[in-house]
């Protein structure tokens, strides 16, 4: 069965608007960092828009402004530079910047059936000392059968194009933590809705490997996708 496929990349960019420089005034440093986005995942998201002809949606603002990919009542929804920001002013970062976006695509999402959501993420090699053995992770939900499904043939798939690689299944983190897809899901059923994350090492970004990653995830694809 042919999906309808969205691409979303909710760490796509570390910008930071105008009205809040000051909050960012010394933070240069982490903001380049991945803890002030996701480097590569919006080249990356942007091919496969490109390739499979889907809509792409894109949060290019740095999550340290308040966190796209977390629910509304996460502890790290804002970072150390906006958390001791006055309740109104936190108000006015959600509704400008975080649900402006989370609600464009829930509402792409509701028009339409047998939705595959792919959202782009990629992750620093080294965390907290140790190496993450890993290359690419497929993220999902083990209990719902679509997206298990899904993800063990697009798996094959993926690593038939890219062998050398190590490819696993919701690491390195799982994909029931909360997260975007994790909030989507408790919207739409199993029959109507996939929701996969594709976690990406950093340490390939600028690489020929990393062109190559790119269009290996978009040519196994596009089987799925109308």
């Amino acid at each position: 069965m042919k999906l309808n496929a969205v691409i979303t990349c909710e760490h796509a960019g570390n910008r930071v608007p105008p009205a809040y420089d000051h909050l960012f005034q010394y933070a240069d440093e982490v903001l380049r960092s991945h803890r002030g986005w996701d480097p590569g995942a919006l080249q990356i998201a942007t091919d496969l828009s490109e390739k499979l002809n889907v809509p792409l949606f894109k949060y290019e603002n740095t999550r340290l402004l308040v966190e796209p990919n977390r629910s509304v009542t996460h502890s790290a929804l804002f970072s150390e530079f906006t958390l001791r920001l006055a309740p109104n002013e936190k108000e006015k970062l959600l509704e400008h910047f975080y649900f402006r976006y989370r609600n464009e695509v829930e509402a792409w999402i509701r028009e339409l059936d047998n939705v595959l959501h792919i959202s782009i993420h990629t992750f620093t090699p080294v965390l907290d000392g140790m190496t993450r053995n890993i290359d690419i992770g497929l993220l999902f939900d083990p209990a719902r059968k679509g997206e298990s499904s899904f993800c063990e043939y697009y798996f094959a798939a993926v690593k038939e194009q890219l062998p050398s690689l190590r490819i696993k299944f919701n690491e390195p983190y799982s994909g029931v933590d909360d997260g975007f897809t994790t909030y989507l899901r408790t919207l739409f059923g199993d029959d109507r809705y996939l929701g996969i994350e594709i976690e990406i090492n950093q340490k390939y970004v600028g690489t020929k490997l990393w062109e190559t990653i790119s269009a290996s995830l978009g040519e196994a694809l596009q089987k799925y996708v109308h």
